[in-house]
């Protein structure tokens, strides 16, 4: 059965351009040269090894596809000659790779492989399909299969526009549907345990959901940062709000992890590629949820007087319950 991938309210771009989507998929695997050629086979393409646990699958139909075992330490450069003259005696480029590997093959064990997409256009997203079933007959370990398996796919949706206005509204949106995201998506214990998409405080979500909060791009930034001072949250605005302004960023964040790009970074799914009734297009369709409701200026308001509302009751019961009476109307 194909899957349907629903459009957002705004498909394009600000330059008129179909908006994309990278995606990234964490699993667990025993052979990333295996997992690139399988990406070979599905979308031809050249395949670069870069180190024993970190490839490249170059010139496909749709860009350049990464995996990489999703740690620093397997993927170190070799030093430099001139720093250490001896560096070819002592530690010839075939050792230097057996170390590599011989780390990596033992860390795999306890961090995944991480596959990553290139920006795919969002009317060419139903291409990964085919990815996701191979993935599945190789038996790939999910989220699902075991006890500290906290994987994740995370969305990285192009934005429609560069505008803190539009930006705002989108994070109001997600924050209106979080609760129930999370129900709809059934997170698995590992990942809410596990620091990587912490959600955001009330303290912020009633700042930011008060219709008399229309801060410029800097205001927003700032305040962004002031309440949030990490990327791990479920809805990470770090690479956007770099993008946008990455002076500012730079002198208010040291997270050296943070890339500048003009995309969300939705953190919260998780990766069941082991489990035949999950698949990309379900998490996708949630977020165009988030996105429509975004472009509902009149709904937003309402849902975010009646969440204001809820937080101020001393027992107000789950307000995941609530949304989706705000949705059907």
């Amino acid at each position: 059965m194909k899957n349907e991938y629903r459009m957002p309210p705004k498909p394009r771009n600000a330059k008129g351009k179909m908006r994309t989507v990278g995606i990234e998929l964490e699993f667990a695997a025993e052979d990333g040269r295996q997992l690139a050629e399988l990406v070979q086979r599905i979308y031809p393409g050249t395949i670069d090894r870069i180190d024993p646990h970190l490839f490249k699958i170059r010139d496909t139909t749709l860009g350049t596809f990464t995996i990489e075992l999703d740690t620093q330490y397997v993927h170190w450069e070799r030093p430099n000659k001139e720093e250490v003259p001896l560096i070819d005696e002592l530690l010839p480029q075939e050792l230097f790779d057996d170390i590599l590997e011989a780390v990596g093959d033992v860390m795999k064990h306890v961090v995944p492989y991480e596959l990553v997409t290139p920006p795919i256009p969002l009317d060419r997203i139903g291409e990964l399909d085919e990815l996701v079933a191979e993935l599945r007959k190789l038996k790939v370990k999910g989220t699902d299969e075991g006890v500290f398996y906290a994987f994740g796919m995370h969305l990285n949706p192009e934005v429609a526009v560069q505008d803190c206005t539009w930006i705002l509204n989108v994070l109001r949106a997600y924050l209106l549907l979080a609760e129930w995201l999370h129900e709809q998506m059934g997170i698995d214990l590992a990942r809410k345990l596990s620091p990587y998409i912490r959600a955001f405080q009330e303290p912020y979500i009633l700042k930011i959901l008060d219709p008399e909060y229309q801060p410029d791009d800097e205001a927003f930034i700032r305040d962004y940062v002031k309440f949030n001072d990490t990327r791990n949250r479920e809805l990470d605005l770090f690479p956007l709000l770099s993008h946008i302004n990455e002076d500012l960023m730079q002198q208010l964040v040291t997270d050296e992890l943070t890339k500048p790009r003009p995309t969300f970074h939705f953190r919260l799914p998780d990766c069941r590629l082991n489990d035949p009734a999950w698949s990309i297009a379900h998490h996708w369709n949630l977020w165009v949820k988030v996105e429509e409701l975004a472009e509902d200026t009149a709904r937003l308001k309402e849902m975010s007087r009646a969440y204001i509302e809820h937080a101020g009751k001393l027992f107000k019961g789950k307000w995941a319950e609530k949304v989706p009476a705000f949705l059907k109307t």
